[in-house]
């Protein structure tokens, strides 16, 4: 399952998320990640949750950003849940169609039995018609 958290800038996605992956791990079976643009909300994070400092790994378009998370899902068999600040920051597509993306995500999401929550920097009504059934928060 793919869940878009929409709204633009300040809006409070960032905390809905933070709520969210904090609620969650106290019951997940698996293992859960979040990934952002840079460390800032480690310590609001439960220590259970593993941060992942995209940054730090110089992708440089939604190819890539696709590829990394592909290795992630790889790597943990136990993955359960992943949550992405800053999402079209994080994979290299602000001002850029985010709707190819999301079906990949959709497609990784059935095969690995992997959730992902994403927080979106954009009105509810600026998203393509084909992921506004993925929305979960409006803000």
């Amino acid at each position: 399952m793919v869940q878009l958290i929409v709204g633009n800038k300040g809006k409070g996605k960032t905390k809905q998320l933070l709520d969210k992956v904090n609620t969650e791990i106290k019951s997940a079976d698996g293992n859960i990640a979040y990934l952002d643009k840079s460390t800032k909300h480690m310590f609001e994070l439960n220590n259970k949750v593993r941060l992942i400092n995209v940054s730090d790994y110089m992708i440089e378009n939604s190819d890539e950003f696709i590829g990394f998370i592909s290795g992630i899902i790889s790597q943990d068999h136990d993955l359960q849940q992943m949550y992405f600040d800053s999402f079209l920051k994080i994979s290299c597509l602000e001002d850029r169609d985010i709707t190819n993306t999301i079906a990949k995500l959709e497609k990784m999401s059935a095969n690995f039995q992997v959730d992902f929550i994403l927080s979106v920097s954009m009105d509810e009504h600026e998203l393509p018609e084909s992921v506004k059934k993925n929305v979960f928060i409006s803000l």
